[in-house]
């Protein structure tokens, strides 16, 4: 197989992933809500989207500092603490309880014990196998949390915001990229890691640099990662030739396709809450999941289009933010979906009840 052939079945794994994440979140959406994890009163309350930012930027912050500061241990330990958290929540749900174990504060141990089993799989070997299961069950369980905490207007200014932020981040104040130029040697779950190749080692490969003039890409966006081993000879082990300045690198020689868990997590939670939220329009049967809603099903279709469309650029060695073709595409395919749906633009936009 040829590396553009390795590239292509790479870009289909990430689709599948996707779609995993967005189908994951659809299906426990309800079970979250009936557990009681609906963490606001008022889920069509645009306040919920705008906190939500500026903790996002907040965090964002002390990430940053954490990094100048070379805090790299503590920052690591505070991440894959809160995805083995996130994925409690998941594994509540999803993991069934036995018979005469025992729960604690309302988890039983079996959900106790797959979390903690997952960070420590995380934190003592987090090859790309790893990263990427983590990454699966942190992006199901922040997908459903969020998609029954913001409505349908608050989860599109969410995701509108986002975009915005997210290009500003990459394009303008590149502080995104240097974030993500810390916390990529860390092997966190905060990128997903499709090898072009089943040799490949992300404990090997120092990854992507998000810094570098080419292919540079933030945890939010999508990048190939890194060439292939030289020789002494300047011979790549797999025959292909090294690139000098002179000709710059292709992504397709490269080891591995990086996309950012924040990539699949945002758009899958106006997919999340489309499916939640609207009642009244027409369904989708998917085998193995409740029907959900035309509009849920349209803004998944959206956002793979814009992963798509993410990904032939990334291929062609134009590295762009993420989020807004991603989030742009959930959006319109969400209200295309909507309108097929009977709804009236104000409806589909959750705005009606503010008119």
């Amino acid at each position: 197989m040829d590396q553009r052939s390795r590239a292509i079945v790479a870009s289909v794994g990430i689709v599948a992933i996707f779609l995993v994440v967005q189908v994951g979140a659809l299906a426990l959406v309800e079970p979250f809500k009936d557990a009681g994890y609906q963490p606001v009163e008022d889920p069509d309350d645009p306040a919920n989207s705008l906190v939500y930012v500026a903790a996002v930027l907040v965090i964002t912050v002390i990430l940053l500092a954490a990094v100048k500061l070379d805090f790299d241990r503590v920052l690591r330990g505070f991440i894959v603490f809160a995805g083995a958290y996130i994925s409690l929540y998941v594994f509540q749900i999803g993991v069934p309880p036995v018979d005469g174990l025992p729960s604690i504060a309302g988890f039983h141990l079996l959900a106790w014990l797959a979390a903690a089993g997952l960070g420590l799989a995380v934190w003592f070997h987090p090859e790309w196998y790893v990263i990427d299961a983590a990454g699966i069950v942190m992006g199901i369980g922040a997908a459903g949390l969020f998609g029954i905490t913001f409505g349908i207007f608050p989860a599109i200014l969410l995701l509108v915001a986002l975009a915005v932020y997210d290009a500003i981040s990459v394009y303008g104040t590149e502080h995104m990229l240097a974030l993500a130029s810390g916390v990529m040697d860390m092997r966190v779950p905060i990128v997903l890691v499709v090898p072009l190749r089943l040799t490949y080692s992300y404990l090997e490969d120092g990854g992507p640099d998000p810094l570098a003039d080419e292919g540079a890409e933030d945890e939010s966006g999508a990048d190939a990662g890194d060439r292939p081993d030289v020789d002494e000879e300047g011979e790549a082990a797999d025959g292909v030739q090294e690139v000098t300045d002179d000709e710059p690198e292709s992504p397709l020689d490269r080891e591995a396709l990086f996309i950012g868990l924040g990539d699949a997590i945002i758009p899958a939670v106006l997919v999340a809450s489309a499916g939640f939220f609207l009642e009244g329009v027409p369904t989708v049967v998917i085998p193995g999941l409740a029907t959900p809603t035309l509009p849920a099903v349209t803004a998944m279709a959206g956002t793979l289009v814009g992963l798509a469309i993410l990904l032939r650029m990334v291929l062609a060695g134009r590295a762009h933010a993420g989020l807004p073709l991603l989030n742009g595409g959930a959006i319109l395919g969400y209200l295309v979906g909507a309108l097929a749906s009977g709804l009236t633009l104000a409806q589909a936009l959750g705005v009606a009840t503010f008119l």
